[in-house]
């Protein structure tokens, strides 16, 4: 009976530490609600040199006063309806600075009615040293 109330806890205690990962979607497009705020994107979406695909191509600006590291950007293609055609996560550069920007492309994206480019996740460096806030 111990054994069995054992291993029960040991199997409460697990299913408790147990996670999901979250996966974007036509409604979650960010992991840090903040973005809007300390990140400004400008972009335009062109044909790949196939025809069938589309590059989405832009710059993304750091607004806030501190580096920014391990940003990833979300591309999304939308129907007419908002529903999810097609999605891409890519890593921009190491970091980037504060009041810094910097380039970006997220390639063979599917033909779509509309796109949309968020911040998907960004870690702060908040000392020369690299420390960083998530």
């Amino acid at each position: 009976m111990r054994a069995i109330a054992a291993a029960l806890t040991l199997a409460v205690a697990a299913a408790g530490c147990a996670t999901t990962d979250t996966t974007p979607s036509a409604t979650v497009t960010t992991l840090m609600p903040d973005t809007e705020r300390w990140f400004r994107l400008s972009w335009e979406a062109t044909p790949e040199k196939g025809g069938d695909l589309i590059r989405l191509r832009g710059y993304v600006e750091n607004t806030y006063g501190e580096a920014a590291a391990r940003v990833q950007l979300l591309g999304q293609a939308l129907d007419s309806s908002g529903a999810l055609v097609g999605q891409k996560i890519v890593w921009l550069g190491p970091s980037i600075g504060g009041f810094g920007g910097a380039y970006f492309e997220i390639p063979n994206m599917p033909k779509a009615d509309h796109y949309r480019v968020t911040v998907w996740s960004y870690e702060r460096i908040q000392a020369p040293g690299g420390w960083v806030i998530r």
